[in-house]
């Protein structure tokens, strides 16, 4: 049995909320800049409904003038266990 730390998706939504905010973007801003027809994807990042692709945090991360572990919060107490 391996232990993993899981992403707190609210948390990390609510970063990058304030990140946007803080960088003084609006959410139609960071639309334009991933080229998305709605802003509906970010709108379920920032709920925590739905996670960035790892090429989209990237992109986050330089955007924001920060790291990719500034964005993301991993939960310290809670933890998924999987069966090898």
């Amino acid at each position: 049995m391996i232990t993993l730390p899981a992403i707190d998706m609210v948390a990390t939504g609510q970063n990058i909320s304030m990140l946007r905010q803080k960088a003084g973007l609006s959410v139609k801003d960071l639309q334009d800049f991933f080229g998305f027809t709605t802003p509906q994807a970010i709108y379920k990042w920032q709920h925590g409904a739905a996670m960035p692709t790892i090429d989209n945090l990237v992109a986050l991360a330089m955007i924001f003038g920060v790291s990719m572990d500034d964005i993301i919060v991993v939960e310290a107490d809670a933890r998924m266990q999987i069966s090898a």
